[in-house]
């Protein structure tokens, strides 16, 4: 029998499904990083040690069926490395807004309103360790993002992503390859090797010898370019509508819209991503179950959120972050987060978390019909939010569609059918 593995990872650890042709699950494995206060230069460590450890609980003779790979990463968290593939300073991650300090160079490199314009996109993290005087050293060094690196720890081609990852990065999904005028914007003695681009489910390479031997892949096993997490999650969906939507509720907030129309719009932090001959519009905030983790426990959460009425507008009005920042539907690296008031009743702050959530969500999906998206119809709800019903309950209020848990959720099982549709070249 011919397996096809996926592995996401994502903000608190690793997954990993198996899928047949079919698209039976045969093996779910997880792996949560370690929160032992690491430096952020020890993330490749912690990252090299994940993907091990989840392809270690796949038994052996689930391993040496897999025919193909792919992987998944938060977007726009990216690195340098030497050209052996090793880092040479600490990853820069997909929240970081440190490219805040670059805007101007930013502004005048890209076009107005382009994708690249934000504090956390992959260019803006290149130019600042660029203009900075941040890189590491004048060796040369290849620019990669997290799914990238991952890969090649797999099949050993160093430098290659897929178009999802690279598209805040400045890559033309149109043309497909750099345009002048971000070749010609970071050019200098110290600029990295930007990465080659492929599309995404593209076989990349056979895994290598020790990857092979260690793990017990058989030797035609191939590793494809992959894919973000949130993209990974909307494919899991199966959603293939224009007008049906994706809202992944883990950590941070992402809504990805399948549109006819593609909508880019720095202001917003809008942008959209090629699926076929359709786009994926969306954006992503930092407000989510990163917060809500914050203030309460798993339990918690459970509990209180039985007491509340879904039905019932609170009045208490946030915009919950963990620190000054946010992507979408405000673009401002220094929105500061509103909490306050909190009242003393757990229950009744839970529910003005939740409101309040559910209104940015609302109104992210409001601004791309604006722009000029596909009129939403429905909404699939992905991650550990789509467990909760009463806040299901609070989001149909405000999105005024249909909101739906699909069968599958998890991104590891998107990526997986990533694999798959690659090793019997079908194509989303």
């Amino acid at each position: 029998m011919n397996l096809y593995l996926g592995i996401d990872f994502g903000t608190t650890g690793a997954r990993s499904t198996i899928i047949d042709s079919q698209g039976t699950i045969h093996c779910e494995t997880e792996y949560t990083f370690a929160n032992n206060g690491q430096q952020q230069s020890e993330l490749p460590s912690v990252w090299e040690n994940a993907l091990s450890a989840v392809i270690d609980q796949i038994p052996p003779k689930i391993r040496n069926q897999v025919r193909a790979i792919a992987l998944d990463g938060t977007s726009s968290t990216v690195m340098l490395c030497d050209t052996d593939g090793i880092p040479v300073c600490e990853p820069i991650l997909y929240n970081d807004a440190r490219g805040a300090a670059v805007t101007e160079t930013l502004r005048a490199i890209a076009p107005a309103n382009h994708t690249v314009l934000s504090a956390t996109s992959s260019l803006a993290k290149l130019l600042w360790w660029l203009e900075g005087g941040h890189a590491p050293s004048t060796a040369p060094t290849v620019f990669l993002h997290q799914a990238d690196w991952l890969a090649f720890l797999l099949h050993g081609k160093l430098g290659i992503s897929d178009y999802h990852n690279a598209l805040k990065l400045g890559f033309d999904v149109d043309t497909l390859g750099y345009p002048n005028w971000l070749i010609q914007g970071i050019a200098g003695a110290a600029t990295p090797k930007l990465p080659q681009v492929v599309a995404p489910g593209t076989p990349v390479g056979e895994v290598t010898d020790q990857v092979r031997s260690r793990f017990g892949f058989p030797g035609d096993c191939t590793v494809c370019a992959g894919t973000t997490d949130s993209i990974a999650a909307f494919l899991a969906s199966g959603v293939n509508s224009p007008g049906e939507a994706v809202t992944s509720l883990g950590s941070t907030l992402a809504v990805k819209l399948l549109s006819h129309t593609r909508v880019d719009d720095s202001r917003y932090g809008i942008y959209s991503h090629k699926l076929g001959d359709l786009w994926l519009v969306g954006g992503a905030s930092n407000t989510g179950g990163a917060v809500l983790r914050h203030f309460f426990t798993d339990a918690e959460l459970t509990t209180y959120s039985t007491q509340i009425d879904p039905e019932q507008e609170s009045l208490l009005d946030y915009y919950p972050l963990l620190k000054n920042g946010d992507r979408f539907p405000i673009n401002d690296p220094n929105l500061p987060p509103k909490l306050e008031p909190r009242p003393t009743d757990s229950v009744e702050f839970l529910h003005g978390l939740l409101e309040s959530i559910a209104r940015i969500e609302a109104r992210g999906y409001q601004l791309l019909q604006e722009l000029g998206a596909t009129p939403l119809t429905k909404v699939y709800t992905a991650g550990g939010g789509a467990k909760n019903a009463v806040w299901s309950a609070i989001r149909k209020r405000y999105l005024k569609v249909p909101v739906e848990t699909p069968v599958q959720t998890a991104a590891a099982y998107g990526v997986a059918l990533l694999a798959m549709r690659s090793a019997l070249d079908l194509r989303f």
